[in-house]
């Protein structure tokens, strides 16, 4: 299973930081997770499923291309890691 750590932004949704998942790809794993925690709903993709500008996800600590992340294969020793940083003026 794919480890997944949530940056601190994200435990007022989640209540763990450090999570295990079983999804084949990025697209798949963030579908899990909203639908595990639902309050995520809206805060890592928008209406359309895109990344909102503010979220980055990293794989094995390598930045995830945000033209393709949906389609990333994740495997049994990936640790993926959300970063959902603040935004504002």
């Amino acid at each position: 299973m794919a480890t997944v750590d949530l940056d601190g932004m994200l435990r007022e949704y989640v209540p763990r930081r450090h999570l295990t998942s079983s999804a084949p790809t990025l697209g798949a794993l963030l579908e899990e997770l909203e639908e595990e925690f639902p309050r995520l709903r809206g805060k890592l993709r928008d209406e359309t499923g895109s990344l909102r500008p503010f979220v980055r996800l990293f794989q094995n600590g390598e930045a995830v291309d945000r033209a393709n992340w949906p389609e990333v294969r994740l495997g049994e020793r990936d640790k993926v890691d959300v970063l959902h940083s603040i935004q504002g003026g």
